[in-house]
C-alpha cells in the first residue's frame, strides 16, 4: 500500500463480487473497496480516491490479471452513461450474479432456503429490448475529455441522458444500443433539424428554452408513438417541429406533444396535445392486446415481460374457479393476462390514470371478470374490502422497488390466501417482507428473471403456499 497527496495506491486486489451500482469489490485486509469498471475475477492494483471508515472507493490504475469474464462494451458511451453499467461482462456472467443476486437476499436477508432456486431465464435480446425511451434536451452539454467548454465555436446542444449525479448535464448519444429503430435516426434527426433552424434547447437550471424531452415508445405490433415535450416554443416553433418529424417519419402511428413548463420533467398532470393520430398504441401478449398511452406504465421489455407473466401464472396453478387479487395491477396487464384462467380478479393501484387503463384494456378484449379499484393499498386493502369482494384463493402482488407497505403484509397475513405469488424487482426488499411472511407462508418456488441486460437490475417471481 502506498499513499500520495491524492490517493492509496493498493497492490494486487482481486475482484470478488460486483455491487448494485455496477462497481466491483474487492478487499484489503479490512477495507471493502468499491472499484470501478472491475469485473469478478479481475485482479488489479488500484487507486483509493475516497475513503470512509470500511470501505473505499477506487479505480484501477493497472489491470494485473484480466478476469474471465471480462468483455469488451459494446457502446462508445460505456462509464460515461449511467445506464447499462454491467456491459463489460459477459451477458453469461451477468446472469450468473443477478441469480446470486436474488438467493443472497433471500437466503441470507430473509433466511430461506435458496438451495431448490430455479436457473434465472435470461433475455433472448440483450440489446434492442426497450420498447420505452425518454431523452432530454439541454444546451449545456457534458464534455468529452479534450474538449474546452471556452471555446467559442464550441456546440453545447445535447438530446440524450442525463451524468449521474448531475441534474444539469446531459450526454449527447451518437447510438443508444437500447431500442430498435428508427429511435436512433429519429432522436439525431430532430436534434440536428433544432440545431439548423435555431431551436433553443432547455436549460436545466434557469428553467428556459423551447424543446424539453423526447419520448419514443415502440411495440411489437408496429405501431410507433412520439411525444415531443416543450417547455417555451413559440407556435411557430411547434409547427416546424412537429410538421418535420411527420414528414421525415411517416410510419409514426401516434405523434403528440406537450408544454411542460414545470419545474420538473414529469407530464403526469400536463395536458397531451394530438397531431397526428390517437393518443394510444397497441402491444400484443398472446391473443391479449394491450392499449398504451403516452402516461400508461407498461414494462420496457416485452419479450421478457411475456415470460415474467407466464411464470407467475403457472406459478399460481390456476383451475379456473380462483378468484384473484392482482395487487399493484398498474394498467392491469396481469390481471387481464390470467383472467381467462380464473373465475374473477380483483385489480388495485394507486394511479387513477393506470385503474382507467386496466379497464379499457378488459373491454378492448371482452374481458368482463374483472373489477379494478383505485387508492392507497394499505387504505384499500382493509376487512371490508375483503368482505365485500370476497376471500381470494390467490394474490398477485407486484410492488414497486420500494416492496410493499408494512400494513398491507400485515394485511396479507390476516386474509391467509391460499397462495400468494410474489413478482418483485427488488430482491432486496422481498426478502423484507418475506421475513414476516415466512411465518405463515413457505416458500415453494423460486425464479429469477432477467428484463433489462447489462445493468444490475433482476425480477423474481416466488410462490407462496399458506402452510396447514
Amino acid at each position: 500500500m502506498r499513499k500520495t497527496a491524492n490517493y492509496t495506491l493498493i497492490e494486487g486486489v482481486t475482484v470478488i463480487d460486483i455491487a448494485e451500482e455496477g462497481k466491483g469489490v474487492g478487499k484489503a485486509d479490512d477495507l471493502v473497496l468499491f472499484i470501478e469498471k472491475a469485473v469478478p475475477g479481475d485482479v488489479a492494483d488500484v487507486e483509493v480516491y475516497r475513503k470512509k471508515k470500511n470501505f473505499g472507493e477506487a479505480r484501477i490504475k493497472t489491470l494485473v490479471k484480466q478476469s474471465e469474464h471480462r468483455t469488451t462494451p459494446f457502446c462508445e458511451h460505456f462509464g460515461t452513461c449511467g445506464g447499462c453499467k454491467w456491459q463489460h461482462m459477459t451477458y453469461p456472467a451477468q446472469l450468473q450474479f443477478k441469480q446470486k443476486t436474488v438467493a443472497d437476499a433471500l437466503g441470507r436477508l430473509a433466511k430461506l432456503d435458496v438451495s431448490d432456486i430455479m436457473p434465472i431465464v435470461g433475455s433472448p435480446e440483450d440489446r434492442y429490448y426497450r420498447n420505452k425511451l425518454e431523452y432530454t434536451f439541454s444546451d449545456k452539454r457534458w464534455l468529452n475529455d479534450g474538449e474546452n467548454r471556452e471555446n467559442e465555436t464550441l456546440d453545447l446542444n445535447a438530446l440524450g441522458f442525463h451524468i449521474p449525479g448531475r441534474f444539469d448535464k446531459i450526454l449527447d448519444i451518437n447510438h443508444c444500443y437500447l431500442q430498435a429503430d428508427p429511435s436512433n435516426e429519429l432522436r439525431l434527426s430532430l436534434r440536428d433539424f433544432a440545431k439548423q433552424n435555431n431551436i433553443s434547447f432547455y436549460n436545466l437550471k434557469n428553467h428556459e428554452g423551447a424543446l424539453r424531452n423526447l419520448v419514443i415508445r415502440t411495440s411489437s405490433t408496429g405501431e410507433l408513438m412520439v411525444i415531443v415535450i416543450f417547455a417555451y416554443p413559440t407556435e411557430e416553433q411547434v409547427k416546424m417541429v412537429m410538421d418535420f418529424v411527420e414528414a421525415s417519419f411517416p410510419e409514426i402511428t401516434s405523434l403528440l406533444y406537450i408544454i411542460n413548463q414545470k419545474k420538473n420533467d414529469t407530464f403526469f398532470d400536463q395536458d397531451v396535445i394530438s397531431w397526428k393520430g390517437p393518443q394510444y398504441i397497441h402491444e400484443g401478449m398472446d391473443e391479449i392486446k394491450f392499449r398504451i398511452g403516452p402516461k400508461s406504465f407498461y414494462q420496457t421489455n416485452a419479450i421478457q415481460a411475456k415470460k415474467l407473466y407466464e411464470i407467475a401464472r403457472d406459478f399460481a396453478g390456476f383451475t379456473g374457479s380462483e378468484l384473484v387479487y392482482d395487487l399493484y395491477t398498474g394498467a392491469g396487464t396481469i390481471a387481464n393476462f390470467v383472467a381467462k384462467h380464473v373465475n374473477k380478479v380483483v385489480g388495485v393501484e394507486y394511479v387513477p390514470s393506470a385503474i382507467e387503463d386496466a379497464k379499457i384494456n378488459s373491454q378492448i378484449n371482452n374481458i368482463t371478470n374483472t373489477d379494478f379499484y383505485a387508492g392507497d393499498m394499505k387504505d384499500v386493502l382493509d376487512a371490508e374490502f375483503v368482505l365485500t369482494h370476497g376471500k381470494p384463493d390467490v394474490i398477485i402482488t407486484d410492488p414497486p422497488r420500494a416492496g410493499m407497505h408494512p400494513d398491507v403484509v400485515a394485511r396479507l397475513m390476516e386474509i391467509e390466501a391460499e397462495k400468494i405469488v410474489y413478482v418483485s424487482c427488488n430482491p432486496a426488499t422481498q426478502a423484507r417482507d418475506m421475513l414476516v411472511l415466512k411465518e405463515k407462508y413457505d416458500s415453494v418456488k423460486i425464479q429469477p428473471v432477467d428484463m433489462f441486460p447489462h445493468t444490475q437490475h433482476v425480477e423474481n417471481v416466488m410462490l407462496l403456499q399458506l402452510r396447514k
